[in-house]
């Protein structure tokens, strides 16, 4: 119960991140004095490699001990446990493009409107969902 635990803690963590980076995307985007930006790249940097990439780190690292742990033996017949991991996989990507994301308004070479960043940040709520229900109802058991 104790990588459950850690691994919860850590999922949270890494999901804040995923949830409120795309949002200062957004405010950076709209900001129009060198201060305001300047401000948000210090707080995106903090954000995505101080909290969000340890998060998504441990998640991965506590998640895979549980697979290993717990679920190794039927891990072939459980098709809800292939399509969380697919998903997660998809978060990872969907991680590092925020990872370009920040480089991109580090050097000032953002190509995206805010409309975009707001669009994009459904996209990890969408992926929660659908992760809380494979994990506790699991359909196709």
């Amino acid at each position: 119960m104790w990588l459950k635990a850690l691994h919860l803690i850590f999922m949270v963590t890494w999901f804040a991140g995923l949830f409120y980076l795309p949002r200062l995307f957004v405010y950076h985007t709209m900001s129009d004095d060198q201060v305001s930006r300047d401000r948000f790249k210090i707080m995106e940097r903090k954000l995505f490699y101080g909290i969000m990439t340890p998060g998504a780190i441990l998640t991965i690292v506590f998640g895979t001990a549980m697979l290993i742990d717990y679920a190794w033996a039927s891990f072939g017949q459980d098709l809800w446990l292939h399509i969380k991991l697919a998903l997660i996989v998809a978060l990872v990507i969907y991680h590092i493009m925020c990872g370009k994301f920040v480089a991109d308004f580090k050097r000032d070479n953002n190509k995206h409107s805010h409309v975009y960043y707001r669009w994009f940040n459904e996209v990890p709520v969408l992926m929660l969902v659908a992760i809380i229900i494979l994990a506790s109802v699991k359909p196709f058991y």
